[in-house]
């Protein structure tokens, strides 16, 4: 990846969920084009090994201990980081919880459960991307326009799922939001896209043991055209790139990083 092309020096990005994951794969590409990161997730510690490593990069690292399913902690968070910042220019509304793979029907969908989801998946990535551009109009109408928002969604967006009908209407939802959000704001220079990662080994499974997880990887590398499992690397660039002024005319998309699984159904 070229620095040069994807330079991301004096910009500032706000990760959600950004300790592990995927997350810390877009606040890991953002840093290596140097970008400054703030890294929003509610495990300190995990906040704190996050921010050594991106440090190593020569960047300005910040964590914040947010609570994404609730709309005045996005805020404060908000509020408290133009103070520290003085500038957002892309916000990942990245924090988010997978549906439980027990669940064998939508009848057996505890009503909570749904809720609860839904509240953090959805709702929570609204009101992030909402804040954030929040700040970014505001800096745009003082004569700097620009911005980026990124969603991350799921392969969900596109498939029917059995018994997780809450975590595709979210995540299918967060891409009729982007879009909106695309239209709305383009007047301001800010663009606003999702993301639909396929199957990824992030390292957290579940609960699932080993020998689980391997079956899992061999069962999509047999039917994924690049035949193996993504990784948390495998956002870097995608991040680099819609952070940069290099997506600046790339807005209302969804963005599939699947190895070609969906094309291949």
């Amino acid at each position: 990846m070229s620095g040069d092309l994807f330079n991301l020096r004096g910009k500032v990005t706000v990760v959600t969920g950004g300790n592990s994951g995927i997350g810390l794969g877009f606040a890991r590409g953002i840093a290596k084009c140097g970008g400054d990161v703030a890294i929003w997730a509610r495990n300190a510690e995990r906040n704190a090994a996050a921010r050594r490593e991106l440090e190593a990069f020569g960047v300005r690292v910040s964590t914040r201990q947010v609570d994404a399913s609730r709309e005045a902690e996005i805020i404060a968070g908000f509020e408290a980081h133009m103070q520290e910042f003085g500038r957002v220019d892309c916000v990942f509304a990245n924090s988010g919880v997978a549906a439980r793979p027990t669940i064998p029907s939508v009848f057996e969908l505890p009503t909570q459960e749904y809720l609860d989801l839904i509240n953090l998946n959805l709702h929570g990535a609204f009101f992030t991307l909402r804040e954030g551009a929040r700040h970014m109009v505001a800096r745009a109408k003082a004569g700097q326009p620009g911005g980026s928002l990124v969603a991350c969604g799921s392969l969900s967006m596109f498939f029917g799922l059995k018994g997780k009908e809450h975590y595709a209407a979210s995540k299918a939802a967060l891409g009729a939001i982007t879009r909106c959000l695309a239209v709305e704001l383009g007047q301001y220079g800010i663009r606003a896209n999702a993301i639909a990662p396929g199957y990824i080994k992030t390292g957290i499974g579940g609960g699932a043991d080993a020998a689980t997880l391997a079956a899992v990887d061999k069962h999509f590398a047999s039917i994924t055209p690049v035949p193996r499992p993504g990784y948390p690397a495998d956002f870097e660039g995608v991040a680099a790139y819609l952070a940069s002024d290099c997506s600046a005319f790339h807005s209302g998309d969804t963005l599939v990083i699947d190895g070609a699984y969906t094309v291949n159904m």
